[in-house]
């Protein structure tokens, strides 16, 4: 039997679905759309990969499942003809600082073997070319040092090297040799412990201990030449008493100056092996030090005051140590900080190095002892602290006042100096690194070779230049390939693992993508579509979760899903080709594709008043020129432009932190350089309204987030049950002893280990999933206990709490912003970015605002359906209307065409990028030719 046409699908019932039946064509491009919530993840994450997944995994050996975690079972009756999967979601790629993407699409791998073998490695003091050292050369460079210099002869036999090496020191105990120098420690070979197989060690073998006299040459020449022969053509000499290696190369040296470096191998070039890692910061390019500007909250303030917190009067021990300072250097406590002179300032932050000075403490029985010490510094005692403490709470509290800075030693390169000085065609790694991926692309596509270097570069080039080629054509041009992972959007992420798997080549795979669009510029998003249909023309079929027009255009099927969301949701509302959902009468997607429903282009824009604008001037930080920026105030404005045009760093890096920090009293964070800033007298604080997390546990929920929970809790506590049994709020918290079910400890769910099975988490079989005490749920508000209170919908709950303003009235923003579908105490791991960000826009929308706030969005068109973003418009437009001021940074051009105000950076990404090339209304940037967004607003105005 041939394989199956197309994916069959009974009865889903996975958390929404409403026991769907679906025939899905394989080896197709399957686009899935619907509201939010509607059930889209349900039908494409949760149930076709987590069971291709799930029988993929069940496939492998138990030894081979332990390694992999496995999803849930979906709650199915059945799925026929599926493939081995792949999700690519919008998960950020790591959180791991060694990370970045040229280690995550491994093109960071073939650079280092290309280095490696076909690199030159060149002197860092005279530039010039490495050359074999003869023994001779050796010999004199030692007898240069000082006479009587103790130093050891040694043979590197083993460098960073796994395994218990048995054999090997067996074999040097045959030979005679009595010592080594075992991971840094001499010892004698008899007394050598037994290695750690799964542990790297260094193994030296110490072939001569002497000292540097005149009659010595011929003995240090063959000591030297028997550990050449031992180690490959590489000697160490141990200088004793000063604790350093002098690392000499029948290989590789600087004739001028003795400089000398091992042959080249792959793993000098990784700052995540100790032999490549710049020793200072071990790789990661950068290091943290408490930074006096963190320190020092207020120069406003005294000493006494808190111009420093924990050291002010309020905690005697530091502060007498500050009054102890003042007396013997002749300042005042209680002067503002800053007037104090820069002498003194350095004294107190840093210390008085080794002047002695009188510091009084008290003794028993009201006793004052005397004791003469140097002051530690602010700044030393905090970083002694921080590495001294056991407390994570304390380690915690100091952190905040940690800056990082690029490592002194290495600039940021992570590389020891050999590695950073070897090079290609006048270039090194450090410099490729740098490069936007579109510029080494082109570097690689130029570079020759001749003679042997040829025929081995040219098949890593070509791995090198495919795997930059995808990356390009999926929008990542802009990136450089020392960008840490950690500081990807998730969009970005997921294009890196698109490209990595079209790199892979993979055929018969079935792939499931979340939002692939997100962040994408519409300039860039034909060229992600083209990546698509390449890795559906590979032989795969290709399963897109949604909501862009051009995608859904493109596919081959089309699911919407609907007609609500939530429990209104999880029914297939039209199936079939493009053309097929713009006739249905039921689908809203097909509605909005056809042109019937439209969001529609302001009639009239409001005016700009040019008396009462924010204005930023010299922003210069990652990649702005210099920009000078003007944000009307009372206004809904947009920051537009292609991926990597600086747009987050204008925003989130430089106006928020600085705003915060002006309007919040925000002391943590830094924002981006920047000469001024003007403007922000208008304003009495700034929200910034992101796509992380409302919280990283299961007993977060948007009932304890918003703050209905506390509502919730004191009702219940108020009614006549609860009072009569002297029951407080906290009786109904599932987080403290009490009122919680203590079989589970609140979480409803006992977890169990299935060491070779993913862990199975079963309802509690004390409480039935209900969290509670029986005693607790006994008490009841309308006929409803604490656990149904918690079980209602947004939307039930708007009706069930109308009576009670404090919950009614945070429940209605929830409604308003599109979520009466989630429940008040669903889980907030089971919200989806684009959830999180609304919830977090609920809660402030149901503050009461002066009409004076600045509100920043990021992308907050993420997950949502053409029917979202009205009411997405809607709650902005409320906003507006109070008088406050929206920033949002947005491609979706349903919301940039409805804006007052648009500032557009680029004109590319990166380097290319940082400069602001239109601001104005819509119809204006529509006019100027160089604006990519100007250029996709013509056809929507019209």
């Amino acid at each position: 039997m041939g394989l199956m046409k197309q994916i069959e699908i009974r009865g889903a019932r996975t958390h929404n679905l409403k026991n769907i039946d679906l025939d899905l064509p394989r080896d197709q491009l399957v686009v899935v759309t619907g509201l939010s919530g509607s059930g889209k993840s349900s039908l494409a994450f949760d149930t076709l990969y987590a069971e291709g997944q799930r029988r993929y995994v069940e496939s492998l050996s138990t030894y081979a499942r332990q390694f992999l975690s496995m999803m849930e079972k979906p709650d199915v009756d059945h799925i026929e003809g599926l493939s081995p999967a792949i999700s690519i979601e919008q998960k950020s790629t790591s959180h791991n600082p060694r990370s970045t993407v040229g280690t995550v699409t491994e093109i960071y791998d073939y650079l280092r073997l290309l280095f490696a073998r076909v690199g030159t490695p060149r002197c860092p003091t005279h530039g010039v070319s490495l050359e074999a050292q003869e023994v001779s050369q050796m010999v004199d460079q030692l007898m240069t040092l000082e006479e009587g210099t103790k130093l050891m002869v040694l043979a590197p036999v083993v460098t960073s090297r796994k395994g218990t090496h048995e054999k090997l020191l067996t074999q040097l105990r045959i030979d005679g040799y009595v010592r080594i120098r075992l991971n840094g420690e001499i010892i004698e070979l008899d007394e050598a412990p037994k290695l750690k197989k799964t542990q790297k060690h260094d193994i030296d073998v110490v072939v001569d201990r002497l000292k540097v006299r005149h009659d010595i040459n011929v003995r240090l020449a063959e000591s030297l030449e028997t550990a050449l022969n031992l180690a490959d053509g590489i000697a160490t000499a141990y200088l004793i008493d000063k604790g350093e290696n002098i690392v000499f190369s029948q290989r590789l040296a600087c004739a001028q100056c003795g400089y000398s470096v091992a042959e080249l191998e792959p793993r000098l070039f990784s700052f995540n092996n100790p032999v490549g890692a710049c020793p200072s910061c071990d790789g990661l390019g950068v290091q943290s030090t408490f930074d006096p500007d963190k320190v020092v909250v207020d120069q406003e303030l005294s000493l006494g005051g808190g111009a420093i917190r924990s050291w002010n009067r309020q905690n005697h021990y530091y502060f007498n140590l500050l009054t102890a300072l003042a007396d013997y250097y002749g300042f005042d406590t209680e002067k503002p900080f800053k007037k104090l002179s820069k002498k003194v300032q350095k004294i107190i932050l840093y210390g008085s190095g080794e002047e002695i000075l009188p510091f009084h403490y008290p003794g028993r029985a009201g006793t004052v002892q005397t004791r003469e010490h140097s002051f530690e510094g602010i700044l030393p005692n905090m970083q002694r602290r921080y590495h001294e403490t056991d407390s994570g709470a304390v380690r915690d509290e100091l952190a905040k006042y940690l800056s990082t800075h690029a490592c002194e030693a290495c600039a940021g390169t992570r590389l020891r100096e050999e590695a950073r000085h070897v090079y290609i065609d006048e270039v090194t790694l450090p410099v490729v690194a740098k490069m936007s991926i579109e510029k080494a692309y082109d570097f690689f596509g130029s570079l020759e070779f001749t003679g042997w270097r040829q025929a081995i570069a040219l098949k890593i080039q070509k791995e090198i230049g495919e795997r930059l080629g995808f990356l390009v054509n999926v929008g990542l041009n802009y990136l450089t390939l020392e960008r840490s992972a950690d500081t990807l959007s998730g969009g970005e992420a997921q294009r890196i693992r698109l490209a990595s798997q079209i790199g892979a080549g993979l055929v018969g795979v079935m792939y499931v993508l979340d939002e692939p669009s997100i962040g994408l510029h519409q300039r860039d998003n034909e060229r992600l579509l083209k990546t698509l249909t390449r890795l559906r023309d590979l032989g795969n079929t290709v399963i897109v979760v949604e909501h862009d027009e051009d995608a859904i255009r493109l596919a081959d099927y089309v699911i919407d899903m609907g007609p609500g969301a939530g429990v209104h949701g999880g029914h297939v509302i039209a199936k079939g080709k493009p053309k097929q959902i713009m006739k249905s009468p039921h689908s809203l997607t097909g509605q909005y594709l056809s042109g019937k429903r439209k969001i529609h282009v302001p009639n009239q824009r409001a005016q700009v008043n040019s008396e009462r604008m924010l204005t930023v001037t010299g922003a210069c930080g990652n990649n702005l020129h210099h920009v000078s920026v003007e944000i009307p105030l009372g206004l809904f404005t947009c920051i537009t432009g292609v991926s990597g045009s600086g747009k987050s760093t204008l925003i989130n890096e430089t106006l928020y932190p600085l705003a915060a920090r002006k309007l919040n009293g925000a002391t943590i964070i830094n924002p981006a350089p920047y000469e001024s800033v003007s403007g922000l007298e208008y304003l009495d604080k700034v929200v910034a309204i992101d796509q992380s997390p409302i919280g990283r546990t299961p007993r977060s929920n948007p009932a304890t987030y918003t703050g209905i929970f506390t509502a919730v809790r004191d009702l219940f506590s108020g009614t006549a049950e609860a009072r009569s049994r002297g029951y407080k709020p906290g009786r109904f918290s599932f987080n403290v002893k009490g009122g919680r079910c203590e079989a589970c400890q609140g979480d409803g769910v006992i977890r169990v280990e299935m060491h070779f099975l993913p862990d199975v988490y079963v309802s509690c079989d004390v409480c039935h999933g209900k969290r509670y005490n029986r005693e607790t749920l006994e008490v009841r508000y309308k006929g409803k206990n604490i656990h149904e209170a918690l079980d209602l919908t947004v939307e039930d709950a708007c009706e069930f709490f109308s009576v009670v303003p404090s919950i009614a009235r945070k429940a209605q923003t929830l409604l308003d912003v599109g979520l009466g579908y989630i429940k008040l105490g669903q889980s907030a791991t089971t919200l989806s970015g684009g959830e999180a960000q609304r919830v977090k826009l609920a809660k402030e929308l149901s503050r009461r605002d002066t009409g004076q706030t600045l509100y920043i969005l990021d992308e907050p068109t993420t997950g949502l359906h053409f029917y979202d973003i009205e009411h997405l418009l809607d709650v902005l437009s409320r906003l507006k209307e109070r008088g406050n001021s929206i920033v949002v940074i947005e491609h979706n051009l349903d919301v940039i065409k409805t804006a007052d105000w648009i500032v557009d950076l680029g004109p590319e990404g990166g380097d290319g990028g940082g400069r602001i090339i239109a601001a104005g209304t819509p119809e204006d940037v529509a006019k100027v030719p160089g604006s990519y967004t100007g250029q996709f607003l013509v056809g929507m105005l019209n």
